[in-house]
């Protein structure tokens, strides 16, 4: 069944959506800026995993902010020039009011983009700004079309400590060309650019930015360490193909928190690769926090586990989570040849208002890439921990979809009370080759989710991953 929303509800998302934008662009109007008279530097505060000794301005390279004159000339020049400065104390280069438009550019290590309030960097519809580039090892394609990729608009590879940060400012993927020649098809070969990419890197934050409308995923963190994202609101249509929010992919220690994300597609989702492919790079993503997330997707996930998880997803806590207007809360998606597994995932205090389901697990789901993958290869589902949840206005509490020769185990539901909604599913839990215990559930879950003897809670980790300690530093803009 599609999940299809009436007119009045439609208009109710988009009247809520406009009042959260407008109060999250205003609160962060409050911060202070002195303006130096230097160079158009202005001596704002803001948290990063380091500070920089040097600092340039966008506009000291020819750049023009008027929304029409091309700045990815510029965007290169600076970040070339400043690169030799990053040894002697790290460099910051500051983005200023104005609409900047760029194409693909690369950052690189010691380095920070600071984007300011009043300023938008401004994506390219020319195709020929971003240049095409091999797909990654894990995946063996692009992932809209058996091909290259177009390069993401912020890129990095092999980089460390590489911060982009501001107060507020703005990246808009200006999608809607993308979107509508995807949609027709016209996209046969290559994949469409992501917003901001980072590989192969460690020591990595991105924080306190608005990214709108990008041509497909937002952030796509792949094969990196140390990682936070923090204080990002992501904002696309919620019919927009693919603009996943915040991706992390064959990842370790990394932290998201408070963050806000209206989205076409997952809100958050967790990858390690696809297939045959992300099972011979085998980088598993692992130590994995998220927590303070605000979540619109409509006909998508809150939080994903997979569908391209052949390197494995483990040791992921997930807490303090609002959904609103959301398909599911936690989506487990996987298929046979995927192979890698889901395991020892914990989640707990969400807040769940209008679900189509609160728990969805699939094992069907079967997109692959180019022939090869192999049938024999099974994921493993295990270890999988709800608990003290609620949700109104629910359509079906679960869906639970294991594989008939490999069943999900060891699942827990524990406190959680879902109220349905005035025409929910004839069948509220639908469970099909999966194990597991639940206690103090309503209403009252599938025979395959027992309760056994006295109440318990699942599982929730009591010590941190090593991300949730970093301590960052008071710098200057």
């Amino acid at each position: 069944m599609e999940f299809s929303i009436n007119p009045s509800t439609l208009k109710m998302i988009r009247t809520s959506f406009c009042i959260l934008v407008v109060l999250a662009i205003s609160s962060f109007s409050m911060m202070e800026a002195r303006d130096l008279g230097c160079k158009g530097k202005t001596n704002i505060e803001y948290m990063a995993l380091n500070c920089r000794k040097h600092t340039a301005v966008l506009t000291e390279f020819g750049a023009v902010g008027d929304g029409k004159t091309s700045n990815t000339k510029a965007f290169k020049e600076a970040i070339t020039k400043l690169a030799p400065k990053a040894a002697d104390g790290g460099v910051q280069l500051i983005v200023p009011p104005g609409k900047w438009l760029t194409g693909s550019f690369n950052l690189s290590s010691h380095f920070t983009l600071f984007i300011q309030k009043g300023a938008t960097i401004l994506a390219s519809q020319d195709e020929s700004e971003y240049p095409v580039v091999a797909p990654l090892p894990s995946y063996g394609q692009g992932r809209d079309a058996a091909g290259p990729t177009f390069a993401s608009l912020i890129s990095g590879t092999n980089l460390t400590d590489v911060v982009i940060t501001g107060n507020n400012g703005t990246i808009n993927g200006q999608g809607k060309y993308w979107w509508v020649k995807y949609r027709s098809g016209g996209f046969k070969n290559i994949t469409r650019p992501y917003t901001i990419e980072i590989m192969f890197s460690q020591n990595v934050q991105i924080s306190n930015i608005t990214i709108i409308d990008s041509p497909a995923w937002n952030i796509h963190p792949v094969y990196c360490n140390n990682v936070i994202v923090k204080g990002v609101t992501i904002l696309a249509p919620i019919d927009s193909p693919n603009t996943d929010g915040i991706n992390p992919d064959s990842c370790t220690n990394t932290l998201i928190e408070d963050c806000y994300v209206v989205s076409g597609d997952d809100c958050i989702a967790v990858k390690s690769g696809w297939d045959q492919f992300g099972i011979k790079v085998g980088m598993p993503t692992k130590q994995l926090s998220i927590r303070r997330l605000t979540c619109i997707s409509p006909d998508s996930a809150g939080i994903a586990l997979g569908s391209e998880m052949s390197g494995g997803i483990k040791d992921v806590r997930i807490e303090d989570i609002t959904l609103l207007q959301t398909q599911s809360a936690i989506r487990i998606k996987t298929a046979v040849g995927r192979g890698g597994y889901v395991k020892d995932i914990f989640a707990r205090r969400f807040t769940m208002k209008t679900m189509k389901y609160v728990f969805w697990m699939s094992g069907a789901y079967n997109q692959h890439p180019a022939s090869g993958f192999d049938p024999k290869a099974m994921p493993e589902i295990t270890n999988i921990n709800y608990r003290d949840m609620t949700a109104d206005n629910v359509t079906q509490p679960a869906r639970l979809d294991g594989f008939k020769n490999d069943p999900f185990t060891k699942i827990c539901m524990s406190n959680i009370k879902i109220d349905l909604a005035a025409e929910p599913k004839k069948l509220l839990w639908n469970c099909t080759n999966i194990s597991g215990v639940s206690s103090k559930v309503t209403p009252k879950p599938c025979s395959l989710l027992p309760e056994k003897g006295a109440p318990v809670d699942c599982a929730f980790p009591v010590d941190k991953i090593p991300i949730e300690s970093v301590v960052l530093n008071k710098c200057s803009a």
